[in-house]
C-alpha cells in the first residue's frame, strides 16, 4: 500500500483541476525557458564555444534576479491560492499590491548589487580573454533592467494564481516569440554578441511587465490592484518572503552550483568544458522547466485543497505530479544517451573537441536527472501546504550537499569528477530526507483524520435535527 494511500478520491475532479494550472504552467515554464535556451542556441552557432563560456560565466549572476521573481511570484501566489481557497477577497487583494512592493524593492537592490560586484563574481569563475568580456557585456545590460527581468519573472505567476493560467501561458509566449526575433536581429544580423542576447531578452521581459500590470486593472482580474503605501503590510511581505524563499535558494543554488562548476572546469580543464557545461546545462534545463511546471502547476489546487481541508485530493494530486516527473526523467535521460549528437548540434558549430567533452559529460552528469523532478515537486509540495520552512530545509540541503563532493570528487577523478558530483550528491540527499518526508505522510494523514472526524460531528448533527 502506498504511503499516501486513501479512500474514495475523485480522481476525475483531482486530474482535471490539476491539469487545468499544470498544462500552462508547464507550457509557460518552457515559454520563460526559451529566453536561455534560444540565446545558446543562437550564441553556439553565431558567436562559438567562446560565446557559450561566457554566457555560462554570467548566467550565475543573473539567475539571482531571476530567483528574486520567483520567490515574489512563489510566495504572493501560494498566499493568493490560500486566499481565495478561504474567500477572502480583502486578503487576496493585499497580496498582489505587497507583492509589487516587493518587486520594486528587491530589484533595486540587485541592480546595485550587479553593477558593483558584477565583474569580481566572474573572475572568481576564473573568466579570462573573450569569455571574461563577453559575459561583462552582457551582465552590464540586466543591471539596468533588473526590474523588468524580477518583474517579468512575478507577474505571471501572479496571474496565474488569479485562476487566469491561460492568461499567464499567452504573456509569456508573447515575450518569447519576441525574444527570438530580437536574437536573430541583434546576434545574427546585427552582430553584438552576448551584449546583442541580453538587449533583446530585456526587451521582451519589459513587454512581458506592461502587459501584466495591464492585466490587474483590466476586467478580466479576479484581483485587483489597490497600490498605495496604505496597502503595505509588513506581516504579509514578510509571509510572502517567507513561503517564497526557498524558490530563491533554489535559483541560488543553481547560480552558487554553475559558478563552482564553471571555476572547477577553468581550473582542471578550459572554456571547452564550460562550453560543454553550458550545453549540457540548456539539455537539462528542459527537464527542469518541465518539471518545475508539473510541480509549479501542482502548487495552486494542492494550496486550495489544504486551505479547504480536503486532504484526500492533496495526496492524489502529489501522487499525479510525482508520477509524471518521474516518467518525465526517465524518457529524457534515454533519449539523451541513444541520439546525444543529434542533440548537441542545436548548441554548437560543430566544434569536434566540444563535440567530444559535451558527450562524456551528458553520459556522466545527467544519470539521475529523475532525483531532480522529485526535488522540484517536494520543494513545492511544503510551500503550498503553508511549510515555508520545510520547503526551505529541501532547497538549503540541497545546496550544500552538493559542496563536499564537488570539492572532494574532482581531486581524485579529475573533470569526470566534477560531472559525476551533482547525480551523487542528489542520491546522497534523497537517502537523508527520507524521515522528514515520513513525518510529513504521519502529518497529513493526522489532519484528514481530524478533518474526518469533523465531518462526522457535523453530519451527526445535521441528521439530529
Amino acid at each position: 500500500m502506498s504511503l499516501f494511500s486513501t479512500a474514495k478520491v475523485n480522481p476525475e475532479n483531482v486530474n482535471q483541476h490539476f491539469w487545468k494550472y499544470a498544462i500552462p504552467s508547464i507550457a509557460a515554464m518552457l515559454v520563460s525557458g526559451l529566453y536561455q535556451i534560444i540565446d545558446g542556441m543562437f550564441v553556439g552557432h553565431y558567436i562559438g564555444f567562446e560565446g557559450l563560456a561566457g554566457i555560462n560565466l554570467a548566467w550565475p549572476i543573473i539567475a539571482c534576479i531571476i530567483g528574486v521573481g520567483m520567490m515574489i511570484g512563489m510566495g504572493a501566489g501560494s498566499l493568493l491560492s490560500i486566499s481565495r481557497g478561504e474567500n477572502d477577497y480583502s486578503k487576496a487583494q493585499s497580496v498582489i499590491s505587497n507583492a509589487l512592493f516587493l518587486v520594486i524593492i528587491f530589484s533595486v537592490l540587485a541592480a546595485i548589487f550587479i553593477h558593483f560586484f558584477g565583474d569580481n563574481l566572474l573572475l572568481l569563475q576564473k573568466a579570462e580573454g573573450h569569455n571574461y568580456a563577453m559575459a561583462l557585456d552582457y551582465i552590464d545590460v540586466f543591471a539596468y533592467g533588473a526590474f523588468f527581468t524580477t518583474a517579468a519573472t512575478a507577474l505571471p505567476l501572479l496571474i496565474r494564481n488569479d485562476e487566469n493560467p491561460a492568461i499567464a501561458t499567452q504573456l509569456m509566449m508573447l515575450g518569447a516569440v519576441i525574444n527570438i526575433g530580437l536574437d536573430y536581429l541583434l546576434i545574427a544580423v546585427i552582430p553584438l554578441g552576448l551584449q546583442g542576447a541580453a538587449i533583446a531578452t530585456l526587451i521582451s521581459q519589459a513587454i512581458v511587465v506592461m502587459l501584466g500590470i495591464s492585466y490587474f486593472y483590466s476586467s478580466k482580474s479576479n484581483t485587483k490592484i489597490q497600490f498605495n503605501l496604505k496597502s503595505i503590510n509588513q506581516t504579509q511581505t514578510y509571509s510572502i518572503l517567507k513561503l517564497g524563499v526557498s524558490s530563491l535558494f533554489m535559483f541560488m543554488y543553481f547560480s552558487f552550483i554553475i559558478a563552482l562548476h564553471n571555476y572547477l572546469f577553468m581550473l582542471y580543464g578550459s572554456a571547452i568544458h564550460v562550453a560543454a557545461f553550458a550545453i549540457i546545462g540548456y539539455i537539462a534545463t528542459l527537464f527542469y522547466l518541465l518539471a518545475e511546471g508539473i510541480a509549479s502547476g501542482m502548487q495552486p489546487p494542492v494550496s486550495y485543497y489544504y486551505g479547504a481541508k480536503q486532504v484526500h485530493n492533496i495526496k492524489a494530486t502529489v501522487i499525479l505530479a510525482l508520477k509524471l516527473v518521474c516518467a518525465l526523467g526517465l524518457t529524457i535521460v534515454v533519449v539523451l544517451n541513444i541520439f546525444p549528437e543529434m542533440v548537441v548540434h542545436f548548441f554548437s558549430q560543430g566544434e569536434a573537441e566540444l563535440m567530444a567533452e559535451t558527450l562524456i559529460g551528458i553520459r556522466l552528469h545527467l544519470f539521475a536527472l529523475i532525483l531532480d523532478g522529485i526535488i522540484f515537486v517536494t520543494t513545492m509540495y511544503f510551500m503550498a501546504v503553508n511549510q515555508g520552512g520545510k520547503s526551505l530545509t529541501v532547497s538549503f540541503g540541497n545546496m550544500l550537499i552538493q559542496i563536499p563532493f564537488l570539492i572532494i570528487l574532482p581531486m581524485i577523478f579529475g573533470v569526470n569528477g566534477i560531472w559525476l558530483a551533482v547525480p551523487l550528491s542528489n542520491i546522497a540527499l534523497c537517502i537523508i530526507l527520507t524521515p522528514m518526508l515520513l513525518n510529513e505522510v504521519r502529518r497529513i494523514n493526522l489532519l484528514g483524520e481530524q478533518q474526518a472526524q469533523i465531518d462526522l460531528k457535523s453530519l451527526s448533527a445535521i441528521k439530529a435535527i
